[in-house]
């Protein structure tokens, strides 16, 4: 049997004093961030590592250290016009602290003053405000309560502050995290001097990512295992494409070189249209495809689009939906899905659905609902593809469907209004909590989602999709 992979089997790897802490250890920061991070490192550019810091009580922490840290990105994929099939063994993460068993060493990370930078990706349900969090917690549970705790020892150190680079798919995610840590410093009444000091000696910038990146190869992890030589329970699969953007002061490119070395990584003042152009055109369709593929008995995105009919319903909903609601030149924005779908095919990702469906209600808020409201407005109409994927999505919330995996609050909101299934709809709809907004006042959305939850439940969503396809 091979053995696990660590230190021990490749003593050669360099080991780089840690720059920048990060919060969320899931498949895509370390696909992203730390991938990136050791190619600066390959190329003399950055000399530094990440730590760790698990923002739930449920993580990798253990599965991390066990490796020291190490783990291999599989990249799969066509990348300008050449067949990528690469391997490499990431070695830029030092450690993971569990802030739930080790609060003083994740406290202690502000004593650290070649710590510079902090980056995260907690879910688009990770920057939020929970009111249970109270000054003393240890820890606080939001990320935002986790990162005000460090960031105040960091200030009553006397220590400069860092510069903070989200990646959750959030709008303005910079500077919606400011203003949690903001509301967070006033609830819990640490002064104005905390405050001040955090305008001026930290740097929020928000920031785009996008790559496609399934995760584990489950598929082909014995047949990898003897491929490589060594066990590897933390293998990830990423696509070769990335793009990461950044909005941030002019002198950040100096200090994180990214672009220098030769990464998509885009600098600017203004990210606004990329992110509309991404998050609309590339997370929305994924989102959207989830429940209609789960309802049908589909596994992952390749099986989405191998598939006439629902390969045709991503199609259209992204030119005839979704498209023509960005502000953006119509030729560009056409251009760039059809790039996208070629993305979607690639035959060497395995992406399961089931991996995507994570928090779907958050993504749907941040990827879809201003899509549908922005079509109804303009045409006076509900956007059909759209609809029957929400009313497929609402439907796959009811606890006999497939299995759901999103924040309790959410799950039991469903469950209370799936308990009167004759006034569920205008129920879920008019959930704020949920939307943000009362969505049974969209005029028309109730009875199309009634209509089109039957449907589903009668004939599937197959069926139901050859009639709009």
């Amino acid at each position: 049997m091979a053995q696990q992979l660590s230190r021990s089997l490749f003593p050669e790897l360099p080991a780089y004093p840690e720059r920048m802490i990060q919060f969320g250890a899931g498949n895509f920061m370390r696909a992203f961030v730390d991938w990136q991070l050791q190619q600066m490192n390959r190329q003399g550019l950055f000399q530094g590592s990440a730590v760790v810091v698990q923002p739930t009580p449920g993580g990798q922490a253990d599965a991390i250290n066990r490796q020291d840290g190490l783990y291999t990105v599989l990249q799969n994929g066509i990348f300008q016009g050449q067949t990528v099939n690469s391997r490499e063994i990431v070695s830029c993460v030092t450690r993971v602290i569990n802030p739930y068993q080790q609060f003083d060493d994740f406290l202690a990370l502000a004593e650290d003053d070649s710590l510079e930078f902090i980056t995260s990706n907690t879910t688009e349900a990770g920057i939020a405000y929970d009111a249970r969090d109270e000054a003393g917690d240890r820890p606080p549970l939001s990320f935002p309560g986790k990162l005000t705790a460090l960031l105040f020892r960091r200030f009553a150190l006397g220590k400069k502050g860092f510069v903070i680079i989200p990646c959750e798919l959030v709008d303005r995610n910079g500077e919606q995290l400011k203003q949690l840590v903001q509301r967070y410093a006033r609830e819990w009444q640490l002064g104005e001097a905390f405050m001040a000091w955090l305008d001026a000696e930290n740097t929020f910038c928000c920031s785009l990512v996008d790559r496609i990146v399934p995760g584990y190869p489950r598929g082909e992890a014995e047949s990898l295992e003897r491929e490589l030589g060594y066990k590897d329970d933390l293998m990830v699969a990423s696509e070769p494409y990335l793009l990461w953007v950044i909005e941030g002061p002019s002198w950040l490119p100096e200090r994180l070189p990214l672009d220098r070395a030769g990464l998509n990584v885009l600098f600017t003042g203004d990210m606004t249209p990329y992110r509309e152009r991404k998050v609309h055109l590339l997370n929305g369709p994924h989102t959207a495809m989830v429940p209609l593929g789960l309802l049908a008995g589909l596994e992952t995105v390749e099986d989405v689009m191998k598939d006439d009919g629902f390969s045709g319903f991503v199609r259209d909903l992204m030119e005839k939906e979704i498209a023509p609601m960005l502000d953006l030149p119509q030729a560009d924005v056409l251009a760039y899905a059809k790039d996208i779908r070629e993305r979607f095919s690639n035959p060497f990702i395995r992406h399961e659905l089931a991996s995507i469906s994570l928090n779907s209600i958050s993504k749907f808020n941040a990827r879809l609902l201003p899509i549908l409201r922005k079509y109804a407005g303009a045409k006076g109409e509900l956007p059909p593809l759209l609809t029957l994927s929400f009313a497929a999505l609402l439907l796959s919330y009811r606890g006999d469907r497939v299995p759901r995996k999103d924040v309790p609050g959410a799950i039991a909101a469903f469950d209370e209004a799936w308990s009167r299934p004759d006034t569920f709809a205008e129920t879920i709809l008019g959930n704020e909590s949920l939307w943000g907004e009362n969505l049974a006042l969209i005029p028309g959305l109730v009875p199309a989602v009634e209509e089109r939850i039957r449907q589903l439940e009668q004939a599937g969503s197959r069926a139901a999709l050859q009639q709009l396809v």
